[in-house]
Order: structure tokens, then sequence, then C-alpha cells
């Protein structure tokens, strides 16, 4: 498939996703609850998007976890001839849909995380943030692996469902993702989630 067929297959996948189809029917309530809570405040938190590396302080994740979730959601929608995104600030987004999340939801996506360094280390004895890109892509590929029914990864796929929706309820809610990206005229949200796209202030 050539770059450009990519680019549309992916563009047309994710503008259904940003008009509210986020979520796997084979996801678990936890992650659909959190997945629920990203597309109803996708609009709502402009602020936080926009603060300067300086300014903002994460409501409830810590700095290697925050660390994480940039690595994780810029590997899910990584920069390309648009902003990916790290450079809009996606984890703040996640960061705060955490905060406002129900205690038990929250503390199984901190447990994912943590999953994710754990598997990371065993496999390749780094954490996540610490591997190479080959292996954070390998890593990600098998949880995305529809066909993956390994038991020891069932963590990693729910958890991998649930912030690929989050970001991708993110990204597509701020002016980079719906008008850069998919070309949106107004029609897909009428609020922005607007992540700062200058390099001195990412996180």
């Amino acid at each position: 498939m050539a770059t450009s067929d990519r680019d549309l297959s992916r563009r047309e996948a994710v503008r259904r996703l940003a008009a509210g189809a986020v979520g796997a029917a084979t996801s678990p309530m936890w992650a659909d609850t959190l997945i629920a809570l990203a597309q109803e405040h996708a609009h709502t938190q402009a602020a936080v998007g926009t603060m300067t590396a300086a300014q903002w302080t994460p409501r409830l994740l810590s700095r290697d976890q925050n660390d994480t979730v940039v690595a994780l959601t810029e590997l899910i929608i990584p920069q390309t001839d648009t902003p990916g995104a790290k450079a809009v600030n996606v984890n703040r987004f996640i960061d705060w849909v955490l905060s406002e999340a129900p205690p038990a939801e929250r503390g199984t996506f901190l447990s994912g995380l943590a999953w994710m360094d754990a598997q990371s280390t065993s496999r390749y004895e780094h954490t996540f943030v610490s591997s190479t890109g080959e292996q954070q892509t390998a890593l990600l590929t098998r949880l995305a692996d529809e066909t993956n029914d390994d038991r020891e990864d069932a963590t990693g796929v729910a958890f991998f469902q649930a912030i690929k929706a989050m970001t991708i309820s993110g990204y597509y809610s701020t002016q980079v993702g719906l008008q850069q990206e998919l070309g949106d005229d107004g029609q897909l949200a009428t609020g922005i989630f607007k992540g700062c796209d200058h390099p001195e202030h990412q996180p």
C-alpha cells in the first residue's frame, strides 16, 4: 500500500472515531468507562493544552507515568506532515480524564502503564520509555493484533485499547487534529482542546 493510501485509510478511520465510534466491541468495562469519559469531555479542557511546560502540572500522573503516556500517544498518532499527539499535548488531556475517572477505572489504567514497563523490561531489559523505537513498536503491534489470544497479554491488550481511544478523542478535538489532519469545517465538534504546538512548551 502506498504512503498516500495509508494516510487516507488512517484519516478515514479516525474521522469515524472522532465522530463518536471510539472503542472496541471486546473492550472490558473499565476501558469503556474511560473511553466514554474521554469522548464526553474531549472539547471542554482548552486551557490545559495551552499552558506552558512550566505552568502545567499533572493532576494525577507521576513524572515517569507521564513520560510513558507521552511516548505511547506519539506512537499511536506520530508526527507526519502534521503534528503528532505529543505536539498537541494529548498526555495532558489523558491526565485530566484520569483525574476525573472513578478510582477503580483509574487504578486499572495505571496498572496497565505498569504492565507496559514490566513487559518491556522483561523483553528488552529497559522500561518502555528507555526502549528503542523498534522495540516499542514491536510491543504495541503485539497488543494491537486482533488475533492475539495470549492470556498473559490480556492486561496490555485492554490497556492499549483504552489509551488508543483516549488518544484519538484528545487529538481529534484539537485544532490540529480537526482542521489540519481531518480538514474539518466545524461540523465534527463544537469545541477544541487547544494543544500547544510550540517546541519550547512540550513536556
